[in-house]
Formats: structure tokens, C-alpha cells, sequence
């Protein structure tokens, strides 16, 4: 059960493509990236809040599974959902989605740390 779930629409640009026109399938760890702090972004939160703190939200583990290819110029929807919340870290879960298929899957966890990379808790603002 999500926690939260957001969508965002990408349209997969010409640079993101390999010589076979589909999208390289280092670029959908970009899109899980702008799939999160879009979901930040619409709860009222920027990760810029996050920086001026004096944290951070360092990956800490990533994976994704590809089912179909996505090519130039397809309309592409990143579903984002929060799946767990612990004291320093967030998992979070995607779905790559073109017209009704989902073409990948991921998940990635992310970490609170300060400027010396030490593990903090999640500031309340974020957790509200």
C-alpha cells in the first residue's frame, strides 16, 4: 500500500535516445529523479528547502526493470509512490508508463544526510 502517489508527464527528448532511437536505460533512473522531487514539489516542499537545511537526499540503492522500449518522442507518465518512510530514509517505487502500458518498474532508497554526509532523521517538515 502507497503512501503517496504521483504522476508526471516526460516527453522523451531526441538526446536521450541510443543510435536505435529508444531511450538509454540510464535515463530512466533520471526520470525516477525528476518522478521524486516533482512529488515533492507538489506536496509544498522543494528539495532547494532540503539544501538550505543543510541536508541532503543521497540514493542509496536503485534498480529498475525494463519490460518494452520507450523511443524519441513518446509521451511517457512517471507514476512516483512512497512505499515505506523510516527515520532517515524513504523507498520509493515507479512505474514507467506509455498510454495504458507500463513499459518499466523501480525503486529506489533515498537517505537523509547532512553536509559531512552523517545520517539524519528527516526534518518533520517533510514528514507532515
Amino acid at each position: 500500500m502507497a503512501l503517496a502517489v504521483h504522476d508526471t508527464e516526460i516527453r522523451v527528448r531526441y538526446q536521450e535516445t541510443d543510435g536505435q532511437r529508444r531511450v538509454h536505460h540510464a535515463n530512466f533512473l533520471t526520470y525516477f529523479e525528476i518522478g521524486r522531487t516533482e512529488m515533492l514539489r507538489s506536496r509544498g516542499a522543494t528539495y532547494r528547502q532540503f539544501e538550505e537545511a543543510g541536508l541532503f537526499l543521497v540514493v542509496s540503492e536503485a534498480s529498475c526493470a525494463y519490460r518494452a522500449p520507450a523511443e524519441y518522442d513518446d509521451l511517457l507518465v512517471v507514476r512516483t509512490f512512497v512505499e515505506k518512510v523510516r527515520g532517515a530514509s524513504i523507498t520509493h517505487a515507479y512505474e514507467v508508463i506509455r498510454g495504458t502500458e507500463i513499459i518499466a518498474r523501480g525503486r529506489t532508497v533515498v537517505v537523509c544526510v547532512d553536509r559531512e554526509g552523517r545520517v539524519r532523521r528527516l526534518p518533520e517538515w517533510l514528514l507532515a
